[in-house]
Order: structure tokens, then C-alpha cells, then sequence
């Protein structure tokens, strides 16, 4: 089995291209080897590597920079997906592709279901659910997996980020009035390749066919994570004493984010029998790392 990477380079690409090695050939790309803002060479590539499986780890992940840069966006997150899908198809091709919780407004009380009606706040999550709807137009066979407040070792991201603040300020302020589910990048990756397996040895891998919320048990605010995460540093290591936590309207930015991003990942269970831990065990497994 051959598999095509792209986005190698992301948080959830790296780990995809570990997690994978052991169970297929990986062809890993990343920008500016291929750019999914250029349709015909994505066509190409799929053409030339002729994969069984092709995973789109590559997206416009700049939230607020999405908002001035709205075509570019679109063409990285929309376009590209449904082309990349298209030549999967006829490739024969399987398709993995990433979808988000920003597709979701936050309005809803209870944990999100696949089935419930997308209505995205900003430019970025228009496009992304532009993508979604694009990669299940194609008639591809597909994985879509929709993700929540992404995280790892390595990267950029808020884990990283709440370190290096602690060891800088003796006080943080951090977003209260959001909650969502913290997800560990290695995770994703691995449960992405205990799926592959199950749908590339099935007989029939379009009864697979669908979109699967794919995220951490639990849930907790960015005031929450953030405290959490500095409560597990070493006291030597850290001059933060204090996370103060703060409203959305503190801390305006230019892209909305939804309130409530909790995911209900029942489906993912029920149908490929895969569960992710609680945020707070992955979060310890994480920061026991050497």
C-alpha cells in the first residue's frame, strides 16, 4: 500500500508520518514542494504517485490573518481539498481529509454531532467547511475528520505557547468563556492509521464513508487547559504564579471563535471502535515526554 502525505511539515502531518511508516510506503510533501492553492499541480501529483490512500494534513490554519486574505484562504482550504478529492477518485484512491470545530457557531449547549448543521463564524471556517462539502462532492471514497483545539510538542500551538508565557510572566490572562476539547496531535495521527487499517482491509470501504468527530474525551476552557498546563511544570521552571481568567469581549481578535466547541465523538466509537483518553491523561502523556 502506498500512502500520499501532504502537510507533512503541520502538527498532525509530522506525527501521521511516523504513525504510518510502519503500514505503507508514505510519500511525504509539504509547501513549496506542492501547493494546494495550485489545483493542477495537485492533479498531477495524485497522477504521478498513484496512491491506495491520500491524506490531506495541509490547510490555512491563520484564524485571523484568514479574515484580511479571504481568496487565498479559500483556495488552500476549499478548493484544494475537492480537487485533491477528485484525483483521489480517479486514482481509486481513498481520501483522509481534516475538518474543524469552526465550522460550528458555539451556540449550542451540548457536545456537537456529526449531523448538526454547520453555520461558521469567520473566513476560516467557511472555508474549511467549503472543503468538507467539496471532498464528499467528489464521489471520493473518504475519512473526514473533524478535529478540536489541536496541541503537541512541537509546532506552534497553545500548549507551547502557555510554556513559554509561565517561564516569561509571573501572571497570564486566559480566555474563560470558551470550552472545547484539547486534543494531542499524536493522537490524532494514531487513530487516523487504526482507522486506515480497518477500512483499507474491509470489503467494502465506502460503507466507512462519512464525517467522524475526532477529539480528546472531556472538555475544559482555554482557562482551564492553560492552568492545567502550568500546574504540571516544575516549579523551578515556571515564574508564573497566577492564570486570571478573562472574557471573549477581553480579548477581542479579528476572526470570531464559537463558544463551544465540545465534540461528540460517539460515532467514531460506535462505528470504527476507537476512543480517544481523557484531555487531562493525554496532556500528562505529553508533558512526560522526554
Amino acid at each position: 500500500m502506498k500512502i500520499l502525505l501532504i502537510g507533512h511539515n503541520g502538527q498532525v502531518g509530522w506525527e501521521l508520518r511516523r504513525t504510518l511508516a510502519p503500514m505503507a510506503e508514505v510519500v511525504a510533501v509539504d509547501y513549496p514542494e506542492i501547493d494546494l492553492a495550485d489545483t493542477s499541480a495537485l492533479r498531477r501529483l495524485v497522477a504521478e504517485i498513484r496512491p491506495s490512500v491520500v491524506v490531506n494534513a495541509a490547510a490555512y490554519t491563520a484564524v485571523d490573518k484568514a479574515e484580511t486574505q479571504p481568496a487565498l484562504c479559500h483556495q488552500v482550504n476549499a478548493a484544494g481539498p475537492g480537487v485533491l478529492a477528485e484525483a483521489a477518485k480517479a486514482a481509486g484512491a481513498l481520501m483522509v481529509h481534516y475538518s474543524t470545530d469552526y465550522i460550528f457557531n458555539g451556540a449550542k449547549q451540548t457536545p456537537y454531532v456529526e449531523t448538526d448543521t454547520p453555520n461558521p463564524l469567520g473566513v476560516y471556517g467557511e472555508s474549511k467547511l467549503a472543503g468538507d462539502q467539496g471532498v464528499m462532492a467528489s464521489g471520493v471514497d473518504h475519512l473526514i475528520f473533524r478535529l478540536c483545539w489541536v496541541y503537541g510538542a512541537r509546532g506552534q500551538n497553545f500548549l507551547l505557547t502557555m510554556q513559554r508565557l509561565a517561564r516569561e510572566r509571573e501572571q497570564l490572562c486566559v480566555v474563560q468563556d470558551q470550552m472545547g476539547c484539547p486534543t494531542w496531535s499524536r493522537l490524532i495521527a494514531e487513530t487516523t492509521a487504526l482507522a486506515l487499517k480497518q477500512v483499507t482491509q474491509s470489503t467494502d470501504r465506502s460503507a466507512f464513508n462519512g464525517t467522524y468527530h475526532l477529539a480528546a474525551a472531556g472538555f475544559t476552557s482555554w482557562h482551564g487547559f492553560a492552568s492545567r498546563i502550568i500546574e504540571l511544570m516544575p516549579a523551578a521552571d515556571r515564574k508564573c504564579r497566577e492564570v486570571v481568567g478573562i472574557t471573549t469581549a477581553g480579548y477581542p481578535t479579528p476572526a470570531k471563535r464559537p463558544a463551544y466547541s465540545v465534540l461528540n465523538c460517539d460515532k467514531l466509537q460506535a462505528t470504527l471502535g476507537l476512543q480517544l483518553p481523557d484531555w487531562e491523561v493525554s496532556l500528562r502523556q505529553v508533558l512526560d515526554q522526554p
